[in-house]
């Protein structure tokens, strides 16, 4: 069973995001990245990128398949996490621990819209 860590928000395309302050940082759950096997690329926005929630934003890839990165929230993207261009099989080693960018949140009423912790173990137990 997928590792869901409590306090995090959870979206439907299975990524998350940890809120600090009026930062998101946000990933790919250990669902996701179970699902897709060993990820061998990121495919990262710029800084400065504005996301949208529900957009596109980049994309992992895979030796299975390739997908969609896909924001939960709306932000400007402040970092990415370089270290996933050279090493992109650390979000298989850790989801969690490596996230894939950070965002400065424009609107933090969209975290109301994602699921916690236990409506999102809900919703994949149901995939």
């Amino acid at each position: 069973m997928a590792k869901v860590i409590e306090g995090l928000y959870y979206s439907e395309s299975h990524e998350y995001v940890k809120v600090e302050g009026e930062y998101g940082y946000i990933g790919i759950t250990d669902y996701a990245q179970h699902a897709l096997g060993n990820v061998v690329y990121v495919d990262l926005p710029e800084v400065d990128d504005e996301v949208e929630a529900g957009e596109e934003f980049g994309a992992v890839e895979s030796v299975k398949a390739a997908s969609d990165l896909i924001s939960p929230v709306t932000g400007t993207v402040v970092e990415v996490n370089e270290a996933l261009e050279d090493e992109p099989e650390l979000v298989n080693a850790d989801a969690y621990a490596n996230w894939i960018i950070k965002v400065k949140l424009s609107d933090p009423v969209e975290l109301d819209e994602l699921m916690d912790a236990d409506a999102y173990t809900e919703f994949t137990a149901k995939a």
